[in-house]
């Protein structure tokens, strides 16, 4: 059964990656390559959920079932919102390294309550 859902699988393993970088990972970067990472495992997600067995484009030519292609349509939106979301990220962190000098999430905290 695991072999013919795989990708949900793999999905699994790629949100729970993610979401330990971010949660358990004090580096700043990390975090951002967590939150891609995290990304990537509901855009898997969401493409193999949306697979139908012996479905086709849909043409109205051809005898159905279709797939929608909403689902494949909405993850090109999100692939565009997830980078323009890393980019702003690490302009972040650009700044905020040289306005504290460190990437580590609790040090900079540290700094911001002694102020």
């Amino acid at each position: 059964m695991l072999v013919d859902r795989a990708y949900f699988v793999v999905a699994f393993l790629l949100l729970g990656i993610g979401a330990h970088m971010v949660i358990g990972d004090r580096n700043l970067v990390k975090k951002v390559i967590g939150l891609n990472v995290f990304q990537t495992g509901i855009f898997l997600f969401l493409i193999a959920s949306a697979y139908v067995t012996g479905a086709s484009a849909p043409l109205l030519s051809e005898p159905g079932p279709y797939v929608s292609p909403l689902p494949h349509v909405l993850i090109l939106t999100a692939i565009v919102v997830g980078v323009s979301l890393t980019a702003v990220a690490l302009g972040l962190i650009v700044r905020i390294y040289g306005e504290y000098g460190t990437l580590r999430a609790d040090l900079v905290a540290e700094v911001n309550e002694d102020e």
